[in-house]
């Protein structure tokens, strides 16, 4: 499928006319993260429908415009939501606002998620930060022509950088939240798992399993921008629990640690400050 996307650079230099803040950091809020800008002091708020090449997030829990404020006194920006492969979109539509990011001079991006417990001791609500990815959707989202300036042949041995990562197991530590530290594997979507493919993903060091992240991760690599992932635990993935899977019980754990989440994410842009 075509891409009709535009210049990133001519994106980034809109948006850059519309706001003087120059934040080096940017938070991508998946489903369950949505409740993390509420302590933002937002200065500029964008509807992704004015900003050309962005694609219209229709998702339940992805509210579909990009915020740019200060926590505390630290300037960020903000995705609420994102457009996902399975949605029928190219995957360069998918990737597009990370090129964006790249071209406003975004150094950092925090990628998050709603995600499948696969491991044994992950529990609904639990967060998950992100220490490597396992890519089954069925393309890559380097695929195609190359952006000038960027490598074509993208090394992914440390796709997520070991210093935010660690600024979230420490904001998980200071807000109380529960934890892990394990790998995430990306499908297509939008159905969920079978059971057998469940078996299958945890013998292949598998612990959580989502539809989204993982083509983001690879162009802001591609991009030089350092990442973290951090998922929300909403559920167990098939097999894993008696229960049948719905995106109503995605969105309803969601809402349930939406304040824990938020506050996870808040304590680590306050971290991420210290170290800028």
């Amino acid at each position: 499928m075509p891409c009709p996307c535009p210049s990133p650079s001519f994106t980034a230099a809109l948006i850059g006319k519309l706001t003087r803040l120059r934040p080096t950091l940017a938070i991508v809020l998946g489903s369950g993260f949505q409740q993390a800008i509420s302590t933002l002091r937002i200065e500029k708020e964008i509807p992704y429908a004015k900003l050309p090449g962005f694609p219209p997030s229709g998702v339940p829990g992805h509210a579909g415009r990009l915020v740019l404020g200060r926590f505390g006194v630290t300037p960020v920006l903000i995705l609420c939501g994102r457009a996902h492969y399975y949605e029928g979109h190219a995957m360069a539509e998918v990737t597009f606002a990370m090129r964006v990011l790249a071209a406003l001079g975004i150094q950092d991006v925090l990628l998050t998620n709603a995600a499948g417990g696969i491991h044994p001791r992950f529990r609904p609500g639990d967060f998950m930060c992100l220490t490597d990815h396992i890519n089954l959707m069925g393309t890559n989202p380097l695929r195609g022509p190359v952006a000038p300036g960027r490598e074509r042949f993208v090394d992914m041995t440390r796709v997520y950088d070991e210093r935010l990562t660690g600024l979230l197991q420490r904001s998980a530590r200071a807000t109380g939240a529960r934890m892990h530290s394990g790998v995430y594997l990306a499908v297509s979507g939008p159905s969920y798992e079978t059971p057998a493919e469940i078996q299958a993903f945890a013998l292949w060091g598998a612990d959580a399993v989502g539809m989204s992240t993982v083509p983001e991760a690879m162009v802001a690599r591609q991009c030089k921008m350092h990442v973290a992932g951090l998922s929300c635990i909403t559920n167990l993935a098939a097999g894993r629990g008696n229960a049948l899977l719905s995106h109503a019980d995605v969105l309803a754990t969601g809402d349930r640690v939406k304040i824990a989440a938020a506050l996870v994410v808040e304590t680590f842009v306050g971290l991420y400050a210290e170290r800028h």
